[in-house]
C-alpha cells in the first residue's frame, strides 16, 4: 500500500555517488529536471473567493489558502503534484477585487450583502505522469466555501468513500482525498451549477450583484492548465568530486539511512515492516560490498550474543540478522517455530532505535592526483517516528541521506519547520525522500533553507505516495550502486529503483558542475 495520508511515509533523503570513468553520457546544461517517469510543469489556475467588505489582504489569503489547499487532493487524484507545500502559493499582487452586493433572488426584496469578490491567480511547478505529457489542461475543481457544510455530501460523492476517507474527513483533512473528477463528483459539481445559473439569470443588476448561491457554493470548477517547462532526458550527474573528496568529515563519505516505523500503531519492531525493509536495504549494500564491518553501535548493545530456549547463542552479526528476516533461512540449529520468533524478536529490540555505523576502507584518486586513504561510512538506524531528532542528526552528520518512513502529510519529524540554515553543514549534500507526495511536502523549502540552496544540495522526491513494497531494496540497491565505483548517472541511479518510482524526480542537479569527461574520480582497494 502506499505511503501516504496522515501517517504516510516519509522517505528521505538519500543519495548517489559514483566514482571513476565514465563519460558516455552527454552533457546537460538546460534549466531542467531528471525523471524516468515524469515531466515539469508550469501550473496555473484561476480562483474567486468572498469575504468581508473592506477585508485585508491577509484576510483575502486565509480564504485563498483554504481554497487552493483542495486542488493538492484534486491533482492528486490525476496523479499530479505540485511544488508548493499544500498549495499555499498565492501571490496577492494577482488579486482582482470587486466590490458586489450578494443577493437571494429567491427571497422577495433581499436587500442583500455587501462583499468582497476577489479572483486570484496561482502559478507553480508541477510534476506529472509521462501518460499525461501531452495535455496543456485539466477540467477540475476547488472546494469553496459551502463546502464546510456539505462535508458528508462530498466524502460521498467526490473520494473514495471509505473508512480512510470519512476518517480524513473528519480529522480536517477532506482536501487531501477530494477527487472532482470522479463520475458522481461531477454529477453534483453539474448539479449545483445549474442551480446557480438559474438563480444568476434572476438577478436585476448582474454587474454589482451576485447570487448568494454562486458564494456560498460547494464546488468551483477550474481549468488547470500545464503549460510545458524542460525535462532533463540526458545524463545529469551528482557532484561526485567533492563528495569523495570528504564534505562534512575529511577523508569520510558519510551515508545515512534513516528507517522510520511503517505500522499506523506502534508495535514491536520485529512486528513492523519498517524493521524487514531496513534489513533488506542493509542486505543489499553487503551483497555488493561485504567489505563493510560494524564499527559501532550507539547507545551501546551487544547483538552479537542472545538466549533463546536456553541456549545461549554467541558470534552473531548483521548477516544473520539478514538472513533471518529477509529470507527465513540460516538459523542456528534446534530453534522451534516460536524460538526463532524470540531470536528475531530480542535481536530487533536491542536494535531499536540505535544509531550503526559500518565502515569500509578504500582508496580514492581524483583526477591526476595520487591515491588517498578513504573511508565509506553507513550510519543508520531503525525505529525512526515523530521525533525530529535523528533526522536533525543524520542531516547534520551525512553527506547523503536516506529516509525511509512516514511524512505524516509533511507535518512530521522532516517537516522544514523543524530545521534551521544552522542545521545543515556547508558542504554539498545530496538527500532523497522518498515517500508520500515528498516533492510537495519537502522540496522547495529545503532549498531554502540549505545555504547556496541548489548549489550545495540535490533533492530527490517523488509527487505520489511511494510504495512501502521493496522500499528497502530500492534504497539498497541506490547505496550499492553509488559505491561500486562506476560512477552513475543519475538516471541510472532512478532506474534502479522503479519499482517504488512514484513521479520521482531530481531537482537541484542543473547547478551542478561535475561530468566524468571533465573530472576523473577513482575507488580503489586499500
Amino acid at each position: 500500500m502506499g505511503r501516504g495520508r496522515a501517517w504516510i511515509v516519509g522517505a528521505a533523503v538519500a543519495l548517489l555517488a559514483g566514482c571513476s570513468a565514465g563519460g558516455d553520457e552527454p552533457v546537460v546544461d538546460e534549466d531542467d529536471l531528471t525523471s524516468l517517469t515524469a515531466r515539469q510543469r508550469l501550473l496555473s489556475f484561476e480562483g474567486v473567493v468572498y469575504v468581508d467588505k473592506g477585508a485585508s489582504n491577509t484576510k483575502i489569503l486565509e480564504a485563498a489558502h483554504k481554497q487552493t489547499q483542495t486542488a493538492f487532493g484534486a491533482l492528486l487524484a490525476q496523479d499530479v503534484a505540485a511544488r508548493s507545500r499544500e498549495m499555499q502559493n498565492v501571490d496577492p499582487a494577482s488579486f482582482k477585487k470587486r466590490e458586489v452586493v450578494v443577493v437571494d433572488p429567491n427571497v422577495a426584496s433581499d436587500a442583500g450583502k455587501p462583499m468582497l469578490e476577489v479572483k486570484y491567480t496561482y502559478n507553480d511547478e508541477a510534476v506529472i505522469p509521462i501518460a499525461l505529457a501531452r495535455h496543456t489542461n485539466l477540467s477540475l475543481a476547488l472546494l469553496a466555501r459551502g463546502s464546510q457544510h456539505m462535508i458528508d455530501t462530498v466524502v460521498a460523492a467526490c473520494t473514495k468513500n471509505d473508512k480512510e476517507a470519512r476518517d480524513e474527513a473528519r480529522d480536517g483533512l477532506l482536501w487531501y482525498s477530494f477527487n472532482p473528477a470522479k463520475a458522481s463528483c461531477r454529477a453534483a459539481i453539474d448539479k449545483e451549477q445549474r442551480v446557480i445559473d438559474a438563480d444568476t439569470s434572476k438577478l436585476t443588476d448582474k454587474r454589482a450583484m451576485v447570487a448568494k448561491s454562486r458564494v456560498e457554493r460547494t464546488f468551483l470548477p477550474t481549468a488547470m492548465r500545464l503549460a510545458r517547462a524542460a525535462t532533463a532526458t540526458n545524463a545529469t550527474y551528482p557532484e561526485y568530486d567533492k563528495l569523495f573528496s570528504g564534505g562534512v568529515e575529511p577523508g569520510v563519505l558519510t551515508i545515512a539511512l534513516v528507517n522510520g516505523r511503517l505500522a499506523h500503531d506502534r508495535t514491536e519492531a520485529n512486528k513492523d515492516d519498517g524493521y524487514y525493509e531496513w534489513m533488506d536495504a542493509l542486505g543489499v549494500v553487503f551483497e555488493t560490498h561485504p567489505e563493510f564491518k560494524l564499527t559501532k553501535i550507539e547507545p551501546a548493545v551487544d547483538v552479537s550474543t542472545v538466549t533463546v530456549e536456553g541456549k545461549r547463542l554467541e558470534n552473531l552479526g548483521f548477516k544473520d540478522f539478514i538472513q533471518w528476516k529477509v529470507y527465513g533461512t540460516g538459523f542456528p540449529a534446534g530453534l522451534s517455530a516460536a524460538g526463532k520468533n524470540e531470536l528475531q524478536a530480542k535481536i530487533a529490540n536491542k536494535l531499536d532505535g540505535k544509531w550503526v555505523t559500518f565502515e569500509k576502507k578504500v582508496k580514492v584518486a581524483i583526477g591526476d592526483a595520487a591515491p588517498n586513504d578513504f573511508t565509506l561510512r553507513l550510519f543508520t538506524m531503525f525505529g525512526a517516528d515523530e521525533n525530529p531528532e535523528p533526522h536533525r542528526l543524520a542531516v547534520r552528520k551525512a553527506d547523503v541521506v536516506i529516509y525511509n518512513g512516514h511524512s505524516y502529510i509533511g507535518y512530521g519529524p522532516l517537516d522544514p519547520d523543524n530545521f534551521r540554515p544552522s542545521s545543515f553543514p556547508g558542504s554539498y549534500q545530496l538527500f532523497w525522500f522518498d515517500s508520500c507526495v515528498s516533492y510537495n511536502y519537502y522540496e522547495k523549502d529545503f532549498f531554502t533553507l540549505k545555504q547556496g540552496g541548489s548549489k550545495t544540495l540535490d533533492i530527490i522526491t517523488n509527487g505520489l505516495e511511494a510504495p512501502e513494497y521493496k522500499s528497502g531494496e530500492a534504497n539498497g540497491k541506490f547505496i550499492a550502486k553509488f559505491l561500486d565505483g562506476s560512477m552513475p548517472s543519475y538516471q541510472t541511479l532512478l532506474a534502479l529503483a522503479r519499482d517504488t518510482d512514484s513521479l520521482r524526480v531530481v531537482d537541484g542537479e542543473i547547478d551542478n558542475q561535475y561530468h566524468p569527461s571533465r573530472v576523473k574520480v577513482r575507488l580503489s582497494a586499500p
